[in-house]
């Protein structure tokens, strides 16, 4: 069993800074690319930011240079730092990670998801 749990979402102002991590725990050979995606009312779920195991990013063209994606290995935790929070922002935030769970399987796991509301 594996699991990816997620903290860190909130209510914030226009203009303020979250911090979303998100843990995996459980039977873990090793973990891939890790990445956070949200899903705003009414659409659908996109990818904001992701990381592979060696530290190479991609990031949402909308949240370049407000967004940063960083991972602790160590910790198999993967971290956001959300700055400059704009209302269109706003959203659901689940944490993806590519696990191996086995010597030759791996599986796409999901957290449960994390509310950030930026209000104007």
């Amino acid at each position: 069993q594996v699991q990816l749990v997620e903290s860190g979402g909130g209510l914030v102002q226009a203009g303020g800074s979250l911090r979303l991590s998100c843990a995996a725990s459980g039977s873990i050979f090793s973990i891939n690319a890790m990445g956070w995606y949200r899903q705003a009312p009414g659409k659908q779920r996109e990818l904001v930011a992701s990381i592979t195991s060696g530290g190479s990013t991609t990031y949402q063209d909308s949240v370049k240079g407000r967004f940063t994606i960083s991972r602790d290995n160590a910790k198999n935790t993967v971290y956001m730092q959300m700055t400059s929070l704009q209302p269109e922002d706003t959203g659901v935030y689940y944490c993806n990670a590519d696990i191996r769970i086995g010597v030759v399987l791996t599986k796409d796991y999901w957290g449960q998801g994390t509310q950030v509301t930026v209000s104007s």
